[in-house]
């Protein structure tokens, strides 16, 4: 008994040793990160792990209530984001395309792209490499099964994924999210 005993007292120390390096390795990294990095991050990683596919992890969906069309959820979207005040700067009918390519029909898939080009360009002043989140795409895709469910990049690691953003910026790019995710919300839901 005294040897499992032993044992046990072992392994809780070298479980603390090993948190305790890893922290004084892990800590000078993170420094300087905006508070909220280490929770989008352990997200990131729990959603890889649960669902094995990168893809997944770093983006937002939900479903479109039954009973609603492409129609019903495209027009909602786009009377939302008018009401919120972000411009539609683009679509892209995928699936028209897919179907003129392969002569063959293709599941509903509409690539929606919203905008607020002022936050925009704050965005890329501060990195231009913010330029790949830009502009919002939410995509409205019927799955296998025939549902409609509506997709959007997770902005938590452009907004909280390394330094803090300035003030300002920052409050600027949760107001998009905020933006971004209602008009997936109402469009989901077809509220106009």
């Amino acid at each position: 008994m005294r040897v499992i005993k032993n044992l046990f007292t072992l392994i809780g120390f070298l479980t603390v040793l090993a948190a305790g390096v890893l922290v004084y390795k892990v800590y000078p990294i993170v420094d300087g990160f905006d508070p909220d990095a280490p929770g989008v991050y352990g997200e990131l990683l729990e959603k890889v792990l649960d669902t094995r596919n990168a893809a997944d992890a770093v983006v937002w969906k939900m479903p479109v209530e039954e009973g609603l069309t492409a129609e019903d959820v495209e027009q909602s979207m786009k009377l939302v984001a008018n009401e919120l005040n972000i411009s539609n700067v683009g679509e892209l009918p995928l699936s028209k395309d897919v179907a003129a390519k392969s002569g063959k029909p293709y599941r509903f898939v509409k690539i929606y792209m919203f905008c607020n080009s002022l936050t925009a360009a704050q965005m890329l002043d501060y990195s231009d490499a913010f330029s790949a989140y830009l502009p919002c795409r939410i995509t409205l895709v019927e799955d296998k099964q025939g549902k409609l469910w509506l997709y959007t990049l997770n902005m938590d690691l452009m907004i909280h994924g390394g330094e803090p953003l300035p003030p300002a910026l920052k409050e600027e790019a949760l107001h998009v999210k905020r933006v971004i995710l209602e008009i997936m919300q109402r469009g989901a839901a077809g509220d106009f």
